[in-house]
């Protein structure tokens, strides 16, 4: 959670601007800006999301109504898609949430082989959903995957169908992470299946090195493979499927997760990572998450007698 600038929005829709979720540094790969917010009346706290500058908003409505209508387990649940056609919004009910940056950056590094393999089968399992619907998420990369007290969630749904039309090259443009675009997609391909088991490698690669693209020694021994041929430029030499990334994570070796027998992900509790000693969540990102929620409790609605501050950073 960080302070609001001097060109940050006071209100979006109906919502109070509080803070901002994403750091300065790890903004250039986020492909919306995203903020906390409150009801005027302090009922309600939520994430709230804008284009950032320089997207088509019209193309980011459409993305966020479509996120909005999705039902797949662990995508943020769009709850109000609202604003004008030249300033759209969408909003989401609060729960403590680090992007996948913060979560690193709590813990002070890569994350561990155990933790890494849990946090991909989650989301390679809402990725197999997501596909069978016959929809590609099109914009997967560290900074979609928000790490709540239940487990990992996608957003920013559509992100590289936002940025530019197919046939755009979309290499370059601000908020896409240049290491999770597929070379087909980087070049202004449809984003299909094969682009998102391309970008879920990315993500388990930053997980496990802090590097989108990092070298092969970087990576642990017993993930080398597997992201290595995600990453693989050719779709003809990666998984066939994400649930093939499933099945190599959940059980190496054992090949791809047949259709409609999907395994519970591990993180596919009802409780939290507070109550559940089988989510690897590490204490430091645990204490991160407690931090973030009780620094936003703490804020104060501005007052028309008194300005608006925000809390200091919580990392």
């Amino acid at each position: 959670m960080e302070r609001l600038r001097h060109d940050d929005p006071s209100h979006i829709g109906p919502y109070v601007i509080l803070a901002r979720l994403d750091s300065e540094a790890a903004e250039r790969t986020v492909p919306e800006r995203r903020y906390l917010g409150r009801t005027a009346d302090g009922e309600r706290t939520v994430l709230v999301c804008v284009p950032r500058t320089g997207a088509d908003p019209s193309r980011w409505a459409v993305e966020a109504e479509g996120a909005r209508r999705l039902s797949v387990p662990r995508f943020l649940h769009v709850a109000e898609v609202g604003g004008t056609a030249g300033s759209p919004w969408y909003a989401s009910p609060y729960t403590p949430a680090l992007p996948l940056q913060a979560v690193l950056a709590a813990y002070g590094g890569p994350l561990p082989e155990d933790t890494v393999r849990r946090l991909g089968a989650a989301l390679a399992q809402a990725l197999a959903a997501l596909h069978a619907q016959g929809v590609t998420h099109a914009g997967l990369s560290p900074a979609a995957v928000l790490v709540t007290p239940g487990g990992p969630v996608l957003t920013c749904f559509g992100a590289v169908r936002a940025a530019a039309p197919d046939g755009t090259g979309r290499s370059g443009l601000p908020g896409l992470d240049p290491g999770c675009l597929a070379a087909e997609q980087a070049s202004g391909g449809r984003p299909l299946p094969p682009g998102d088991v391309f970008a879920l490698g990315a993500v388990l690669a930053y997980a496990a090195t802090g590097h989108t693209v990092p070298e092969q020694s970087e990576l642990p021994p017993g993930l080398r493979t597997l992201i290595g041929s995600c990453l693989s430029s050719d779709p003809a030499f990666r998984p066939r499927s994400v649930r093939e990334v499933l099945g190599e994570l959940v059980a190496p070796g054992a090949g791809p997760t047949p259709s409609g027998d999907l395994p519970e992900a591990p993180y596919a509790h009802t409780g939290t990572v507070l109550d559940h000693g089988t989510v690897p969540l590490p204490g430091r990102v645990v204490a991160a998450l407690a931090a973030q929620s009780a620094a936003l409790l703490a804020l104060e609605l501005p007052t028309p007698q008194q300005p608006f501050t925000t809390a200091q950073k919580v990392h």
